[in-house]
């Protein structure tokens, strides 16, 4: 019998949040709490959320993880695509890893979730995308304090690929898991722009957003341009609704005006 994998070990504890346990709760269960959220906010099919240090982001994404906390019971699994930054990808790679892990504990990747992607000749199980990178793993400490333990998470990371494409790897990763499966597409937006540029930037990728135009999020445009556009080319073909719920630039928590990342949250579900 083959020995399983290791859990994926934290890659960036006490650089993009903190290393020890009680201080990570702390913070996410502060930015959670700020969070205001609306009386009867549905849970909607798929999010997008930001992937910086949370002490630039973390506003940002905990307007996404508020909305989710109120329907914990009903959030079965949880379908994470994030960009690969460090290891050049083409299609997309699922980890091999079972288990991914924080200072918060283990959480457990949908293996059959997975598995079942491989059959799709664009996606490969390979835990090298994964092992340095972030903009999956900073999601996981707000699912560990918002959803019962054991809810199992399919990481997916996203290279260079169609919308197309995407857009069938996300149908077949929805297809593979329980009807209570929420989709998260992890970006940030601009980078390193001056605060007027990158505000103006990020305003016409919110624009393409909200109107499910992937043909218009252009490569500068989110460092997960690849999972962005196949997310919306996705909801486009699922015929859903965008809505932001928050957008900001570093210069908002970090105060830096002259070379700023952008960052937004939004929510895609069906028409109501």
């Amino acid at each position: 019998m083959a020995e399983e994998p290791a859990a994926r070990p934290p890659a960036v504890a006490g650089h993009f949040y903190p290393a020890t346990a009680s201080g990570l709760a702390r913070q996410v269960d502060a930015l959670l709490d700020a969070v205001e959220v609306p009386d009867g906010a549905p849970l909607a099919q798929a999010y997008v959320v930001p992937h910086a240090g949370y002490r630039y982001s973390g506003p940002t994404a905990a307007q996404v993880y508020a909305r989710l906390r109120p329907h914990a019971g009903r959030i079965d699994r949880v379908v994470l695509l994030g960009p690969s930054h460090y290891v050049p990808l083409t299609g997309c790679a699922v980890p091999a890893a079972a288990r991914w892990r924080t200072p918060l504990g283990e959480i457990p990747v949908d293996v059959s979730g997975a598995q079942a992607l491989l059959r799709d000749a664009r996606v490969v199980a390979d835990d090298a995308p994964h092992l340095a990178e972030h903009s999956i793993e900073v999601q996981l400490p707000f699912l560990q304090r918002i959803l019962p333990a054991g809810v199992p998470v399919l990481p997916v990371a996203c290279g260079q690929c169609t919308p197309d494409e995407l857009a069938v790897t996300i149908a077949a990763a929805l297809a593979s898991g329980p009807a209570g499966t929420v989709l998260l597409c992890s970006t940030d937006l601009s980078h390193y722009l001056d605060e007027d540029a990158a505000r103006a930037q990020d305003e016409r990728t919110t624009r393409a957003v909200l109107e499910l135009a992937a043909e218009r999020i252009g490569v500068r445009d989110a460092c997960g341009v690849f999972g962005l556009r196949g997310l919306v080319g996705w909801a486009r073909l699922r015929g859903l609704r965008a809505q932001l719920l928050h957008r900001c630039t570093s210069a908002d928590t970090a105060g830096d005006r002259s070379r700023v990342v952008g960052y937004a949250a939004f929510a895609l579900d069906a028409q109501r």
